[in-house]
């Protein structure tokens, strides 16, 4: 078993491909429309919108560790 801090890399990653390959396997279509619409996007939106997602993720793992 590996070390805490490896473990947890390992799990984050494993729980990120669970959750990609859902979107990717569900709604395949949805994902080509979200993408386009990313597309459309400027660079700035497309960054603010990157840095909500990981600071809404980063608050959801302090929460979870206590």
């Amino acid at each position: 078993m590996p070390d805490g801090a490896v473990w947890g890399v390992v799990f984050g990653l494993g729980f990120v491909a669970i959750v990609e390959g859902l979107v990717l396997a569900l709604a395949p279509s949805h994902l080509r429309a979200v993408l386009e619409m990313l597309e459309r996007l400027d660079r700035e939106a497309r960054r603010a919108i990157g840095l909500t997602a990981v600071t809404i993720g980063v608050a959801l793992i302090w929460i979870a560790h206590g």
